[in-house]
């Protein structure tokens, strides 16, 4: 079997179907009354998850390692873990609109994986001394997985932000994001003399100043569920990110000789780490509510973004192998 060829084949294939799949997310919430159009979205996540995971055990069986030691493959993996946030959210929320804002950034993966690298970038080649340890797949595996989540969990923070823009949204109940019923809060103005009762006389009392719902029930529901499953996929995200910084130190130790060294990417995954612990903070011990945690996590998309991307555009530190430089 000639796997570049099938490796070629899957890569495509997958970029070909998140596209597809956006679309059909995006069409089924233009017409909501269609309703076979998230549905065949939802196949088509499935379908490029798997064909994803079988680029991924190509490779492997390819190179004979795991395959997560360069760019082409480590994009794969985290699109593979986008996709499979996206369906874990999908199913807790119930809610095909997920898709909506999911698909976009596991396509913008592929398609900057299969379309913008090199040739010679997207070939396997024999490992450097440094990643020839068995920590290569405990700590970048879950490092990557982490990344997915956090980034899944980021995307629905703005789409939060999105459906709630201008209001005043509040959490009635519990203030961990456990599922409670949001509120929006109308700004009541004091009734115009012109409305007062005039005596002997039947008047019809109104408030002019009295700020009607915005949001409708449908669209407080959609709120409540966006910022339910972004809280949850974070909390998942969050220990995994915690772990794989631990096993990272100790790989660090184990080839470099120090823990920690204030790296680029060592230092950025720091920060990732703070901004997310903060966001958890605020939400179970502070008691922040709607769109105040949500602006917190939708930063921590950038974050992230800048973590495991944007340090390696400089070819500088100890992480730059395998990169662009």
């Amino acid at each position: 079997m000639d796997l570049v060829n099938l490796e070629n084949f899957l890569d495509n294939t997958s970029f070909l179907v998140l596209f597809l799949t956006m679309l059909l997310y995006w069409l089924g919430a233009a017409f909501p009354k269609i309703n076979l159009l998230p549905t065949w979205g939802t196949v088509g996540v499935v379908i490029a998850n798997l064909c994803m995971a079988a680029l991924l055990g190509s490779r492997w069986l390819e190179a004979g390692y795991f395959p997560i030691s360069n760019l082409y493959e480590s994009l794969f993996f985290l699109a593979w873990g986008v996709t499979t946030a996206h369906l874990i959210a999908e199913s807790m929320s119930k809610s095909r609109l997920v898709g909506v804002v999911t698909t976009p950034v596991a396509m913008a993966i592929t398609a900057f994986a299969t379309l913008s690298l090199p040739g010679e970038m997207q070939n396997s080649a024999p490992l450097v001394p440094a990643l020839k340890s068995n920590w290569l797949m405990m700590h970048v595996s879950v490092m990557m997985l982490s990344y997915a989540a956090l980034m899944v969990g980021a995307s629905l923070a703005i789409a939060f932000l999105f459906v709630t823009r201008g209001q005043s949204i509040e959490l009635r109940g519990s203030s961990v994001g456990t599922g409670g019923y949001r509120l929006h809060k109308p700004n009541h103005a004091p009734i115009s003399p012109e409305s007062a009762p005039i005596p002997g006389n039947t008047a019809v009392l109104t408030a002019p100043g009295l700020t009607a719902f915005a949001l409708s029930p449908e669209r407080l529901t959609l709120a409540d569920n966006l910022d339910n499953i972004s809280y949850r996929l974070i909390g998942l995200g969050f220990p995994l990110l915690t772990i794989g910084i631990i096993a990272g130190a100790v790989w660090a130790n184990e080839a470099w000789g120090s823990y920690w060294s204030w790296d680029p990417k060592e230092t950025w995954a720091l920060i990732t780490w703070l901004v997310f612990a903060a966001y958890l903070h605020a939400r179970i011990t502070r008691g922040w509510q709607g769109r105040k945690p949500a602006i917190l996590a939708a930063s921590g998309f950038l974050v992230v973004w800048v973590c495991y991307l944007g340090v390696n555009l400089l070819g500088k530190g100890l992480h730059s192998y395998g990169w662009f430089f």
